[in-house]
Order: structure tokens, then C-alpha cells, then sequence
């Protein structure tokens, strides 16, 4: 079983700082859409509606657009494709989310940190910013040069981003596979529902022909498209956009709770943080005592946590002392 934050078997902690998911829950407008969407009936096979409207949205041809049933999905779906049509190494961030090298092992194909020592890989894969400690980074230098790995660029978190100082062009993710995940800024994890805007260049067409063949029948259902549709809703991004300055307050304050209490916090521009913490913290322990954190073994980092803000974190600290 790989690990991931969220619900165990216990069910769902009475404070769950184990995931990504925007701090504040739900937006209500999102909210509002998701649950005014129709499930007695298939969407549009084609996404036609959906599909132009995000590509307006993004100033992009539609044609560029491939969508999917969750990051997850996609990931294992262009890792399966790679080692049919680019077979080699993998480049992944470190640390970096665990279904990257879950994907590319069960492929069989070897997995690279990136950067990777003068091997090199076929599939690149780069966060901005990163999970789990949030942390920014700037793009490869070889991006759209000859011999380069395809790469995409997974921007799960780039909505709960607490600077302006990302440091990615236009013209660096144009170059790239630009994941996009909404469910998370949008405080909607249980809908699930993403897509990813191609590159621009011509080299990236067999890739684009090959991930739509593989596509599955409706990747979205009805909650994922209204997911989808509330996120280019300009009314949902003010919303969202409204949201952050409380965001830096709270991520403030979690880290100087932990760092009192003898935790020290990764640098990140994200709500959530990763923090060392001492060795006699205990993540199953707290989890006895109401709180879900996320402990990071998976991520390459032991020893550490990610937590998340949230409004109210005096069970954590009752539960740490």
C-alpha cells in the first residue's frame, strides 16, 4: 500500500493536518457547483464545453488539453506511455510525491534523482512548488533543447502559493506538461477530476496522440467536470485569491508552534510545512489522540512530518505536550 495523508482505518481524524487540501475547507462556491452537478447522466464523451472553456481560460488551443481522472491517473498514464515509446530512467524531484517512482516501478523503469549525475532520463518530473515541503524551485536548463526529457510539471499546489515569486516563464512551462489538480486549492479532495495542457512543441505531438488513445472512457463524471468548470469561474478564483493572506497567517503560526516545541520547519511557500521533528514525536501516538499528520519515510525524508495549517490547532498542541 503506498501512504498518503487523508482517512486510515480509524476513519477521519477529528483534526486531519495530514493532507494538502486548502486549510479552510471547502470554497462555497465550488462547493455550491459541485453539488448542483446531475450524476444520472454521462457528460459530453468529448469534454466540448469544458474543454473550450479552460482552453480560453488558459489561452491555449483546446486541442492541447488532456484530461484526466485525477493527478494519479495521469501519472501512471504517461509512465506507462514512456516505457512503451521513450523506455529509460525516470527524473524525480527529492523528495518528491511517492507515485512518481510507484509509476515509473511498475514499469520497470529506473529511477533517477534529479538532477541525475550525467544519466539520461526519459520522463522528468518537476513541482512547482514542491510536496511535501512546499519548496520552490527553479526549472531545468535544458528545457525545449534537443536530447531533453519530456517533463512535466506538476502544479498541484500553485494555487495555495504564498509568495509571487515563482520563478518559472511562460516560456519554461510552455515547454513542459502542465499538470493541473484544482481539488486541492479548492478544499475538494474527495471530487476527483485533473488535466494537463501539452506542450507547445511539434516533438510533443506523438506524446499528445498517445496519451489521448490510452484516455479511459469519461475520465470525469459529473462532479469532476463541475469541479473543473468552478475553477475557471472567475468569481471561484476571487474567492480563492481572498483566502491567502489568512493562509500566511496560519502557516505562520504553525511554524512557530512547532519550532517552540522543538521541531525544525523546512523553508516552503505553501500552507502546509515539513518539519524534523524530535526523535520522541511520535505520528501514531498523536493519531491516538485525534490528530493526523503525515510522517514524510515515503518522501525520502525520515524523521519528518508535513502538517498542515488549519484555524484552530490547540488539539495539536494539547496532543504534543
Amino acid at each position: 500500500m503506498r501512504p498518503h495523508g487523508g482517512p486510515d482505518a480509524q476513519g477521519r481524524a477529528p483534526l486531519d493536518l495530514s493532507t494538502g487540501s486548502h486549510p479552510a475547507g471547502a470554497l462555497p462556491r465550488a462547493l455550491q457547483r459541485v453539488r448542483a452537478a446531475d450524476p444520472s447522466s454521462y457528460p459530453d464523451p468529448q469534454y466540448r464545453a469544458l474543454r473550450e472553456r479552460l482552453a480560453a481560460w488558459h489561452g491555449v488551443a483546446p486541442e492541447r488539453l488532456l484530461f484526466a481522472a485525477s493527478a494519479s491517473e495521469f501519472i501512471q498514464r504517461i509512465t506507462a506511455l514512456a516505457a512503451r515509446i521513450a523506455p529509460g530512467p525516470v527524473a524525480l524531484p527529492q523528495p518528491g510525491y511517492g507515485d512518481y517512482a510507484a509509476a515509473a516501478r511498475a514499469c520497470d523503469l529506473a529511477v533517477l534523482a534529479e538532477p541525475g549525475g550525467g544519466v539520461r532520463a526519459s520522463l522528468r518530473w518537476c513541482a512547482e512548488p514542491g510536496s511535501p515541503d512546499g519548496r520552490s524551485a527553479p526549472p531545468p536548463t535544458d528545457l525545449g533543447q534537443p536530447g531533453a526529457p519530456v517533463t512535466v510539471l506538476d502544479l498541484a499546489y500553485a494555487p495555495l502559493r504564498l509568495d509571487h515569486q515563482d520563478g518559472w516563464s511562460a516560456a519554461a512551462r510552455a515547454a513542459c506538461f502542465q499538470l493541473v489538480t484544482p481539488n486541492k486549492a479548492l478544499g475538494l479532495c474527495g471530487v476527483r477530476g485533473a488535466y494537463a495542457i501539452a506542450p507547445q512543441a511539434a516533438a510533443a505531438q506523438p506524446w499528445v496522440e498517445a496519451l489521448h488513445a490510452a484516455e479511459p472512457s469519461w475520465p470525469l463524471g459529473a462532479q469532476g467536470v463541475a469541479l473543473l468548470e468552478a475553477w475557471c469561474d472567475e468569481e471561484v478564483q476571487s474567492e480563492l485569491r481572498a483566502t491567502l493572506p489568512l493562509l500566511r497567517a496560519w502557516r505562520a503560526g504553525l511554524a512557530a508552534c512547532l519550532s517552540e516545541r522543538g521541531g525544525r520547519v523546512l523553508p516552503g511557500v505553501t500552507p502546509f510545512v515539513a518539519v524534523q521533528v524530535p526523535p520522541h514525536f511520535d505520528a501514531l501516538r498523536l493519531r491516538e489522540r485525534g490528530v493526523a499528520v503525515r510522517p514524510l519515510d515515503s518522501f525520502g525524508l525520515p524523521g519528518h512530518w508535513r502538517v498542515n495549517s488549519a484555524p484552530d490547532l490547540s488539539r495539536l498542541w494539547k496532543a504534543l505536550a
